[in-house]
């Protein structure tokens, strides 16, 4: 019984220790963590395919122009009108990707 408690604190100092270690440097993160870096991924893929339908769009040259008129927190609206963000098969575009996808033309 006496050697059992030094043990104990082994194991939970151990453990302890193993997470700083692991979360620190090791690349271990929480689900969250995971599913916000997940989603950031795809809505950056999904904003170079934005930004192909823009550079396919016949009258970008115009539409550019005139999205460049209207102030910069509508711009993302503006490439939701055009259709720009929204995906093949999808029925409504992704508000993130019209931002990013905004950002990227205009810049």
């Amino acid at each position: 019984m006496t050697n059992l408690k030094p043990g104990i604190w082994g194991v939970v100092i151990g453990a302890a220790a193993l997470a700083i270690v692991g979360f620190n440097w090791g690349g271990w993160v929480t689900g969250k963590s995971a599913l916000a870096m997940a989603d950031a991924a795809v809505t950056e893929r999904l904003v170079l395919i934005c930004v192909g339908q823009f550079k396919g769009d016949a009258n970008k040259a115009m539409k550019l122009a005139e999205m460049k008129k209207g102030d910069s927190w509508k711009h993302g609206d503006f490439v939701t009108k055009q259709g720009w963000a929204t995906m093949p098969g999808a029925k409504e575009a992704d508000s993130d990707v019209a931002e990013g996808c905004a950002e990227k033309i205009v810049s």
